[in-house]
């Protein structure tokens, strides 16, 4: 059971006894996944986007894909099936590349590789199942549920380890001609700039994502180890520098992680620029542990887009933090299946 859940009973009177809230069916709800290289987060969520109940399981990536596939059968039939009506949809959000079909091409932190994910769990389910990338599910979340609720064109962007986003246009979610449309991370800020993880040099996500601030920090304090000093006694050692290590660092008033800090404020002004102009959209969601740890973060993006994207295309924007957290995911995986269920 969630925190937030169980304030709510708190604040409705006493709650049932254990007996009778087993016995108690869902009416109208759906499941949703999202599956990483480290969790899985699985939830029930109702027709408004509240999550009913939730669990973590360690995905323990290095088992065969049938073995994390069966942790997700396991759970949804013993502890929620009985609570469920047999035709409640299952969404799950892969951290990956996934196809039309439900199949993930690529799941670089899981090692799959063409995995048949939809097919296995509707066969093991008896149940109808979506699956989509992870940051295009948070995107259908922040739509529906969150901070872009309403909105016809919108963009999600998440900035956590990686770069990811999410397009919204028309009022359809776009998955583009092989799944994989909205990988904005991958958009070239620096021609022959740094080297990606993809094969690319000069993506947004090498200078933006939480691993490349953690690169450039250490390369800062290789480069002159006296002036990396904070952030060496935040870490303890170079090695263990990361981009929660800049974080601190930049809270403590430190002039080296300030200045990577307004570096990768820059780059992911250049990445919305691009983004505003190519798409007009009338919201930015901007969402992932790079945003949350720097509060003042989106208000200053928004001053630097509107002063350097087109005019008419920001007459009608609106760049705003992600309402949903670490939600996000799991609620829009499960809006998401409602809504292939009913297609």
């Amino acid at each position: 059971m969630t925190a937030r859940r169980a304030a709510r009973g708190g604040r409705r009177g006493p709650r049932a006894p254990a007996a009778r809230r087993a016995g108690r069916r869902w009416k109208r709800v759906s499941i949703g996944v999202d599956l990483g290289g480290t969790k899985i987060a699985l939830g029930v969520v109702d027709g408004d986007g509240q999550l009913l109940e939730t669990t973590r399981l360690p995905t323990r990536a290095s088992r065969p894909a049938a073995a994390v596939i069966r942790d997700i059968v396991n759970h949804v039939e013993t502890a929620w099936a009985p609570r469920l009506d047999p035709a409640a949809p299952l969404g799950i959000g892969v951290a990956g590349q996934v196809d039309r079909t439900g199949r993930v091409l690529f799941g670089p932190n899981l090692g799959w590789h063409h995995v048949p994910l939809g097919a296995r769990l509707a066969d093991a389910l008896a149940r109808p199942v979506a699956v989509l990338n992870d940051v295009q599910a948070a995107t259908y979340g922040e739509w529906q549920h969150g901070a872009g609720r309403g909105d016809r064109d919108m963009v999600c962007i998440f900035v956590g380890t990686g770069v990811g986003g999410g397009i919204v246009a028309g009022g359809r979610l776009q998955q583009g001609t092989s799944g994989s449309a909205g990988e904005l991370g991958h958009l070239t800020v620096e021609r022959d700039g740094r080297p990606c993880r993809c094969p690319n040099r000069g993506c947004l996500e090498a200078y933006a994502g939480g691993w490349a601030i953690a690169d450039r920090a250490r390369e800062a304090v290789a480069a002159d180890p006296r002036r990396g000093g904070t952030l060496l006694t935040v870490a303890g050692a170079a090695s263990a520098i990361t981009s929660e290590t800049v974080e601190v660092a930049y809270r403590r008033g430190d002039a080296l992680a300030k200045e990577l800090v307004e570096a990768t404020v820059a780059h992911l002004a250049d990445g919305l620029v691009s983004v505003v102009n190519a798409l007009n959209p009338s919201t930015i969601v901007l969402g992932g542990g790079v945003i949350a740890g720097y509060p003042r973060l989106v208000p200053r993006l928004e001053r630097d887009v509107r002063g350097r994207a087109l005019a008419a295309a920001t007459r009608e924007l609106r760049i705003v933090p992600a309402a949903l957290g670490a939600e996000s995911g799991v609620v829009g995986a499960a809006a998401y299946a409602r809504e292939f269920a009913r297609s």
